[in-house]
């Protein structure tokens, strides 16, 4: 008796996941499926998928956002096939761009998916995005320990107070914070607005510096083999270490250097209609946070390495900006190779 083999019946599930709500489009590989809305829970998806989609081969899909990886890894743990999504990687098509709502969203991200248009992102383990939440907490005191110097001295330029020459710079030393503490007023309101702020910039100063010291901790005590190889690197210090650890995580998964560097936004973008080629800078998808970082790293990778000082000064005459992006993206290049190759990077040695 000869036996027939059926494929599974396939489902794509489309979630516009949101805090209060998800609005979830069901689609099968034979019908167009429908829209509802639902709680925000795995669990409750997985009921309603066993209910009416018992023994189908399901495929789920959501946008990235504050909502974080939580349903993916719950999707997963069902046995169903998960991606979490760029946004911007989802097609619209003429009038589907400049309408958005919920419900046209998972609608597109179902149809996106069971055309087998979307890749996923990548989604880091459970320690490395917890370990990002502090880098993450770094950045966010970086910008409050900016804010408050910025406002300290917005206040002296206000009242025209003259900053001393010996501390008007951007370090602000023990010695500048006991002359604003001593700073005399008129009137007693201008000393207690700066007596304020001056007890937030500390508190900021403190907490910065607590969290920094145990980001580089977890970093040298987990990541010990790829935090001494990126400290190899001129340019990179602990910090900077650190934030392509957490971001980026571990360099190897990347197939090359054009894929990295289009993750990290230092590849070029390109315009070509008939013979007219040109490039438009930098592309605009980008990890903004470690393109910075590698732009900073190359400055001073131009004062420590002569092969990388040699490489700025061939191009000298051009743009400063477009070569510094040159130069970040060489250095890019080279902390692929010492990751991949687990060789630390030794300066003035041509690669």
């Amino acid at each position: 008796m000869k036996t027939e083999h059926t494929a599974r019946p396939k489902l794509f599930i489309g979630i516009d996941i949101h805090k209060r709500s998800w609005k979830i489009h069901c689609s099968t590989d034979i019908s167009g499926g429908k829209t509802f809305s639902m709680s925000p829970s795995p669990e409750g998806l997985l009921n309603y998928v066993e209910k009416y989609f018992k023994g189908h081969e399901v495929t789920t899909a959501y946008e990235a956002g504050c909502c974080g990886y939580h349903a993916h890894r719950s999707f997963e743990s069902y046995g169903w096939r998960s991606l979490v999504v760029n946004p911007a990687d989802i097609h619209r098509k003429g009038k589907e761009k400049h309408t958005k709502t919920d419900r046209i969203d998972a609608q597109l991200i179902a149809r996106e998916l069971k055309d087998g248009r979307l890749e996923g992102i990548h989604v880091p383990d459970m320690e490395r995005e917890q370990l990002r939440s502090l880098f993450r907490r770094r950045n966010d005191l970086v910008k409050d320990y900016r804010r408050i110097k910025s406002l300290i001295k917005s206040q002296l330029l206000y009242f025209g107070v003259v900053i001393p020459d010996r501390y008007d710079n951007s370090h602000w030393s023990h010695g500048f914070r006991d002359w604003l503490d001593t700073l005399k007023f008129e009137y007693s309101p201008a000393r207690a607005t700066l007596d304020s702020r001056m007890r937030q910039f500390r508190f900021v100063d403190q907490d910065l510096r607590g969290v920094s010291t145990q980001l580089r901790r977890f970093c040298k005590l987990y990541y010990k083999k790829d935090y001494n190889l990126l400290r190899s690197i001129p340019g990179i210090g602990g910090i900077v270490a650190c934030g392509i650890l957490c971001e980026l995580g571990d360099l190897r998964r990347f197939r090359n250097l054009k894929h990295l560097s289009g993750y990290v936004g230092l590849a070029p973008g390109i315009y070509q209609s008939g013979d007219t080629v040109r490039s438009t800078g930098m592309t605009r998808r980008a990890h903004r946070l470690i393109r910075s970082y590698f732009i900073e790293a190359s400055w001073q990778a131009i004062r420590t390495d002569p092969v990388m000082q040699a490489y700025y000064r061939k191009h000298l005459g051009k743009n400063v900006k477009s070569i510094i992006i040159k130069v970040a993206r060489k250095l890019l290049s080279r902390t692929l190779a010492v990751i991949k190759t687990d060789t630390p990077y030794v300066i003035g040695v041509l690669k």
